[in-house]
């Protein structure tokens, strides 16, 4: 017998990813390498220079490299339409080759896909004034699902990051906040459910490479942020459970900090980016709540 949260979960990623691609209105390298790319959508609407809200999408897939940003353009177009201007933005994830005893390809890079998150999110405000004039980068709000959730909440966390690290900045990035999609936002929680395949402790290159990495890595190690930060998480997400997002925002009260969070009831991991999803249009009132 076909288990039922299987099949609503392989139907609503079927919904998620039968849309087209949508084709950005403009392109930027942040770097040399061909990943290290950015894709920027007017908003719809008109609107003069700095008129809309910058939100920027980071992709999730695990990590993994077969999962690239084409799968989020719905997303981009349909918040595009909403009025904000987007930057959808690439990153170098995991090789195609199997990880041992892993069943499928390595999640993430380390440190390329860290590498590539700081140095875009700092190219960002540059390349959007010639990109994307209408972008107000004084109104930017990060966006991100699944893995690409916890990058959200690691490119607002760098301030945070330990001392010596390569990617800390020396004060809170200029953001008005973080919603994070169903993300992996607490890397021991998700190794214990084990979340897209021990994806967490692939990106930081193994268990011996565990203790010492996850301080720079983890979101629920790097709090308080003082940046406004919401959660959405559908009830019914077998792929990135619900507990996984109870538990960062459990570590931010314990932190001092207050972390919105959203669960959608009858709601798996795909529709919070499926345009034709109800969820979407939760997901695009928590952005405007604080991009606007």
């Amino acid at each position: 017998m076909t288990d039922p949260a299987v099949e609503r979960d392989a139907a609503e990623a079927a919904s998620a990813f039968a849309h087209p691609p949508v084709l950005p209105d403009a392109s930027a390298a942040y770097g040399e390498h061909p990943d290290q790319v950015i894709d920027f959508y007017t908003p719809h609407g008109g609107g003069g220079p700095g008129s809309a809200p910058l939100v920027v999408v980071l992709h999730g897939g695990a990590w993994r490299a077969p999962y690239d940003r084409q799968h989020v353009t719905p997303l981009a177009g349909f918040l595009a339409r909403q009025g904000f201007a987007v930057a959808n933005v690439e990153y170098r994830r995991g090789s195609s080759l199997p990880h041992q005893g892993a069943g499928g390809p390595v999640a993430g890079r380390w440190p390329e896909t860290f590498d590539d998150v700081a140095a875009a999110m700092d190219a960002l405000p540059a390349l959007a004034a010639t990109a994307l004039p209408e972008a107000d980068p004084r109104r930017t709000v990060v966006t991100g699902h699944s893995a690409g959730g916890h990058l959200a909440l690691w490119a607002a966390a760098r301030h945070v990051l330990p001392l010596g690290s390569p990617w800390r900045l020396a004060a809170p990035p200029a953001l008005r906040g973080v919603v994070a999609l169903a993300p992996i936002a607490d890397f021991a929680v998700a190794e214990e459910l084990e979340v897209c395949g021990g994806a967490s402790a692939q990106l930081l290159g193994g268990a011996e490479h565990w203790a010492r990495r996850l301080p720079f890595a983890d979101p629920a190690a790097l709090l308080p942020t003082g940046i406004a930060t919401a959660v959405v998480h559908g009830r019914d997400d077998i792929v990135v459970p619900p507990e996984v997002a109870e538990s960062y925002v459990a570590a931010a009260a314990k932190a001092g900090e207050t972390v919105g969070l959203t669960l959608l009831d009858g709601v798996g991991h795909f529709p919070l980016i499926d345009p034709a999803a109800d969820a979407c249009a939760v997901v695009s009132e928590e952005i405007a709540q604080l991009g606007w």
